[in-house]
């Protein structure tokens, strides 16, 4: 068995266990950082800039955070290019014209890390819901992390009944109603996922209809992804105050997924019954709140930088620089948003100085 092989057979052993020590998780970081140190030459060269070598780097902290821009300017990979790989790529709604790229040989490690925390985190006990997807499919959109995300949630957790309603045609909106009142006649308990832009219009297309739903008991909904120009704007309360108001779900299983294209596990709240909501993850994923120059955690009670090391992101960097606000709270983080002033200014420079690292 070759070192990527075995590394893989690690990991799923890894994610299937039901937690870790922090010992637990030292081995697998450090043993993914070795791997990558010697794989992945851009990552080589901007560790011994920061001075990390694999001799002092002791701990799953000490590994040097990525900056997520970085996927744009450059290939992370560890193993070389094959017809087998998937690339998911960033949506390039920023701005920005280049997209940042995500290398996965494979998408078995990809695939467990959704599955593991999707059934822990959204489907509580439940093995399978009638779904109904708010969001291009795979065979739409091959390179999107997301559509590969929802794809897994309906063919791993969904019934038979399950579907897309978004279509190259546009919202089904006549097709959505009638799943959704058949779910009201039955009692049967529904989920609807998507993007937040896509429910903002299938709020805005029920008020012009006039139409609401007061959906099952054990009904949830799951939004993901933020608004991207898409759709007009709502302040979270409203948000999901209107999410309540139209569809019936309460506040508490209106579930938010933050996830990023750069990283392979995704992070959960337990509902919005509380604004902002505090988000984790599972046991093999790690989070620091940090300066971004520097990449030194932030003292106890102040805001950061997030940076998550994704044990998961085996082929590209496990350590990654985000450019998201966020503070501790009890259980896990606040998410308040993007990174602006100062600490934006700071992830420029953590950007420049991983391809002026590389170019040397």
């Amino acid at each position: 068995m070759d070192k990527a092989a075995s590394l893989v057979a690690d990991l799923l052993a890894f994610i299937a266990l039901d937690g870790c020590t922090d010992e637990q998780f030292d081995a697998l970081a450090l043993q993914l950082f070795a791997y990558q140190y010697e794989s992945n030459l851009p990552f080589r060269s901007f560790c011994q800039r920061r001075g990390a070598t694999l001799r002092n780097v002791k701990t799953w902290s000490d590994i040097p955070a990525v900056p997520i821009d970085a996927f744009k300017a450059m290939e992370l990979r560890s193993a070389p290019p094959s017809p087998a790989e998937r690339v998911f790529m960033t949506s390039g709604t920023t701005g920005r014209t280049t997209r940042g790229r995500h290398f996965h040989p494979a998408l078995e490690v990809y695939d467990l890390s959704m599955t593991r925390n999707f059934a822990q985190r959204f489907m509580h006990g439940e093995a399978r819901l009638p779904m109904g997807i708010l969001f291009p499919d795979e065979q739409a959109m091959p390179n999107s992390s997301l559509a590969h995300y929802l794809a897994l949630a309906k063919s791993a957790f969904g019934s038979a009944d399950s579907r897309y309603f978004l279509t190259p045609e546009g919202l089904d909106m006549p097709g959505l109603c009638a799943a959704l009142e058949a779910s009201e006649q039955s009692g049967q308990p529904y989920a609807l996922l998507g993007a937040s832009f896509s429910l903002v219009h299938v709020m805005d297309a029920l008020r012009a209809q006039g139409r609401s739903f007061r959906l099952p008991a054990g009904s949830r909904i799951l939004d993901t992804g933020g608004y991207k120009g898409q759709s007009r704007e709502l302040p979270l309360e409203q948000f999901y105050a209107d999410l309540s108001q139209l569809l019936g779900v309460p506040h508490s299983h209106c579930i938010n997924m933050y996830g990023m294209t750069e990283l392979s596990t995704q992070f959960y709240d337990d509902g919005n019954a509380t604004l902002p909501s505090v988000k984790s993850g599972p046991h093999w994923i790690r989070s620091r709140l940090v300066e971004p120059v520097t990449g030194r955690s932030v003292a106890p009670g102040e805001r950061g930088i997030l940076v998550h090391c994704d044990l998961a992101n085996y082929n590209a960097v496990t350590t990654i620089l985000t450019e998201d606000v966020g503070l501790w709270a009890e259980g896990g983080f606040l998410l308040l948003g993007r990174a602006e002033g100062a600490a934006a200014k700071g992830c420029s420079l953590a950007v420049d100085e991983f391809v002026k690292a590389s170019a040397a």
